[in-house]
């Protein structure tokens, strides 16, 4: 009987190494910190802590998580350009209302909105 319970706990122990670190769950990290030696207060740790003694221990580097990209500026223009094209945009809108093409003033309306919010960025800085 202990020696199906012993084979079973090995078995566990097997399948929870084909998974990385960081898909395994708490009690699994547990149960392996418990055989590094000098930790202590494993029971009490939380999984970031774990899994940072165990990667130490294994010499496992952290990977860091890659940078986001900036949205690059795709509109060089300045506040002016962009009044100017607000206005050439409210005059579409104004036509798209007296053919009463609701379609199209909802696309305008949200054009203008979009460069209005770009003015108040480069107003901020």
């Amino acid at each position: 009987m202990e020696e199906e319970i012993k084979q079973q706990e090995h078995q566990e122990k097997e399948h929870a190494k084909e998974k990385t670190l960081d898909q395994m769950t708490v009690t699994n990290l547990k149960d392996i910190a418990k055989d590094i030696p000098g930790v202590t207060g494993v029971t009490a740790m939380k999984k970031e802590e774990l899994l940072t003694i165990i990667k130490e221990y294994r010499g496992i580097e952290e990977e860091k998580p890659e940078k986001k990209k900036k949205k690059k500026d795709r509109s060089k223009l300045n506040i002016k350009q962009l009044k100017e094209k607000i206005a050439g945009l409210r005059m579409e809108k104004k036509a798209a209302r007296e053919s009463n093409d609701r379609h199209m003033i909802d696309i305008l309306r949200r054009r203008i909105n979009r460069l209005k919010k770009q003015t108040r960025k480069l107003v901020q800085g």
